[in-house]
């Protein structure tokens, strides 16, 4: 019987070890925290979205770094079989907008259950507070891994899946990419992403907490559009979070040394800029007597009014009647053009994943194997693969974990 150590007990590592223990391997899962899935337990502010239900063709649209090579693996185990997977281990879901499968509970807890009970029911065994120093190697592949402890563990398969360096309170802290390099792996450059973006702007601490529903934001590095999208946006006390700006992250967290960044904030996208002026025309007739000041609270939440007035420069104490032509278009480029200027993420400790990782081009994309070192493999976002908010990266952790575990215990190493 083939003997697997898969190392890390997230979605990745618990879906290696599942798949390889149930396609007949003796499987050993090395989890350094008290307890399995610490990620997983506050991934989708804890009700965990574990998968996107979208086509597999819009699927790969969302996936940002090295879309091509996750073809085998989400062919291999689809977003269809997640859903079927986790119904079997009896974690009933449902589909939510944007095509987001959650738990019916609403409890990542019962993931974890559903994982640990698939874990068990498979022969796994499970050691929890124990942590990897090192994947040892002899002729080119993979001999055992030694524990902290000393201790050395042989195996014929090591499937290492221990994340990247988000939420670094849940374990992940490199650890793989210290086991990769030493098995002279190439390790591509690390940032935050799916995070909050820091702004410039005072009026920031103004706004904290206000959510804003269907807005666009459009991002730009000079003449350059790095992101465009629609969605909710939250203010946070130096900054702008939310799913539209998590998205956005993706695409400019590695772009800060490049050169100034703006994002652009439109907060009536479904109006033209002359749909705008008519409606704001129709509300200063019903508040023709009013000041500028108090005429605006049918067309903007209160919280932004201020900010408003203060980027469209029209005296606050102006009487409606006599606002300007001009000083109308003011108002409805500010209204439709809040601009932004971006310093930076919210750094590791806020990203939800990691983007860069393990050169995917010394990794075999039909198997997950290190074309490096025979019986090492590589699942989940220790990899430089990552993709938008929605449901897609823990797609990849549980596809690149299915085919990893499944190609480990089938032994497909060519060394």
């Amino acid at each position: 019987m083939k003997r697997i150590i898969v190392i890390g007990g997230g979605a990745a590592g618990m879906m290696a070890a599942i798949t390889a223990a149930e396609e007949g391997a003796a499987v050993v899962l090395l989890e350094k925290n008290e307890k399995l899935g610490k990620k997983i337990y506050i991934t989708g502010k804890g009700r965990c979205n574990v998968t996107n239900a979208c086509e597999l063709e819009d699927f790969f649209k969302n996936i940002v770094t090295n879309r091509r090579f996750m073809y085998s693996a989400l062919y291999a185990f689809t977003n269809e079989q997640t859903m079927n997977f986790f119904e079997e281990c009896g974690v009933p879901l449902k589909i939510e907008r944007g095509e987001r499968v959650f738990p019916v509970s609403d409890k990542s807890s019962d993931v974890i259950h559903g994982l640990a009970g698939r874990l068990k029911r498979a022969g796994v065994t499970v050691r929890l507070g124990t942590t990897v120093t090192k994947v040892c190697t002899g002729e080119g592949r993979v001999t055992g891994v030694e524990l902290q402890t000393g201790e050395l563990l042989a195996c014929d398969a090591c499937i290492v899946a221990t994340g990247g360096l988000s939420y670094a309170s849940t374990g992940s802290t490199g650890d793989g990419y210290t086991f990769a390099k030493l098995c002279g792996h190439t390790i591509t450059d690390c940032y935050p992403s799916l995070v909050g973006l820091k702004i410039a702007e005072p009026f920031a601490k103004e706004l904290e907490g206000l959510s804003l529903k269907n807005v666009a934001l459009s991002v730009k590095q000079g003449k350059k559009e790095l992101y465009r999208g629609f969605g909710e946006l939250l203010f946070t006390a130096d900054g702008i979070s939310g799913p539209l700006v998590l998205s956005a992250s993706a695409a400019v967290t590695d772009k800060f040394t490049d050169g100034e960044i703006i994002a652009t904030l439109d907060l009536k996208p479904a109006l033209s800029c002359e749909e705008l002026d008519a409606r704001i025309i129709r509300d200063f007739e019903e508040a023709k007597n009013k000041q500028f000041r108090n005429a605006l609270d049918k067309l903007l939440p209160q919280r932004l009014i201020r900010v408003i007035i203060g980027l469209c420069g029209i005296p606050e104490e102006k009487q409606v009647n006599s606002v300007t032509k001009q000083e109308r278009a003011e108002l409805v480029n500010a209204v439709k053009g809040v601009q932004m200027h971006l310093k930076r993420t919210g750094g590791f400790p806020e990203a939800v994943i990691t983007k860069g990782g393990i050169s995917v081009r010394e990794v075999n994309p039909s198997t997950m194997e290190s074309k490096l070192a025979g019986g090492l493999y590589f699942a989940g976002e220790v990899l430089d693969v990552d993709a938008l908010t929605g449901g897609y990266n823990l797609q990849i952790a549980w596809s690149t974990g299915y085919l990893a575990g499944s190609s480990a215990a089938q032994n497909s190493s060519c060394f």
